[in-house]
């Protein structure tokens, strides 16, 4: 059987209403605490036990709980009246101004300037304060230097594997050329017969095919001029 439902009434057995009461502010305080971790909220619980007994759970303080809730409530009371609209709303800007203010300030401070009104301590403050923003920034680059650096690595690693690769393909190639020269040329007997190979009209070609070819002319021979010049001479007796 199902659990019946309970009518919300005042307990009159003050046993029960004392169990019911432990039992259901465990419960309400848990589920505070709940809802201030999961939606990050701001969460302030105040109970009272029908014996004046306090109770209260904040997951800040109750103090700033109280005063952020009295704060708003104030606001809200404000914006109702058009009046108290504009005097907030002035009072907002004045307080931009101020903090504006209090910005330039700081920020000629940080430049080195305006430092008269300042006493040691306060000066002492500025410096541990630059010092953290310098000492920030030089962390900043060298993580940037750094990073620049493996990156420059890495594509150095990069271009080393591919110039291996050309290396390896430039090599294979040679190869080739070398077998395809054998083929044509050949590769030559014990005798040398094809390592001087003798060519038509006196020209030779060694192994070095690229070798530059000597060419002379021969001047004809005495006798053959005078047979010549004689075989005319009897062709204009006849």
């Amino acid at each position: 059987m199902g659990r019946g439902k309970i009518v919300i009434r005042r307990i009159d057995n003050s046993t029960s209403r004392q169990v019911t009461f432990s039992k259901r502010r465990n419960g309400l305080l848990k589920k505070a605490r709940e809802l201030a971790i999961l939606c990050d909220a701001e969460v302030g619980l105040i109970i009272f036990s029908s014996t004046g007994k306090l109770y209260d759970f904040a997951n800040t303080s109750m103090k700033s709980v109280i005063e952020r809730y009295n704060k708003s409530k104030e606001e809200h009371h404000q914006l109702m009246n058009p009046t108290s609209e504009v005097k907030f709303w002035q009072r907002e800007a004045a307080n931009l101004r101020q903090q504006l203010q209090n910005l330039q300030e700081n920020h000629r401070q940080l430049m080195g300037e305006e430092l008269s009104g300042l006493s040691v301590k306060d000066l002492q403050s500025l410096e541990n304060q630059l010092e953290i923003s310098l000492r920030g920034v030089r962390m900043k680059k060298d993580q940037i230097l750094t990073d620049k650096i493996e990156e420059l690595n890495h594509k150095g690693i990069i271009i080393h594997q591919e110039n291996m690769e050309l290396y390896k393909k430039v090599n294979l190639i040679r190869q080739e050329n070398m077998e395809l020269y054998k083929k044509v040329y050949g590769t030559g007997d014990s005798n040398g017969a094809n390592r001087h190979s003798i060519l038509p009209n006196g020209f030779s070609m060694g192994e070095d095919s690229h070798a530059p070819v000597h060419l002379q002319l021969s001047q004809p021979q005495q006798q053959n001029h005078e047979a010549t010049r004689a075989t005319k001479l009897g062709l204009q007796l006849h």
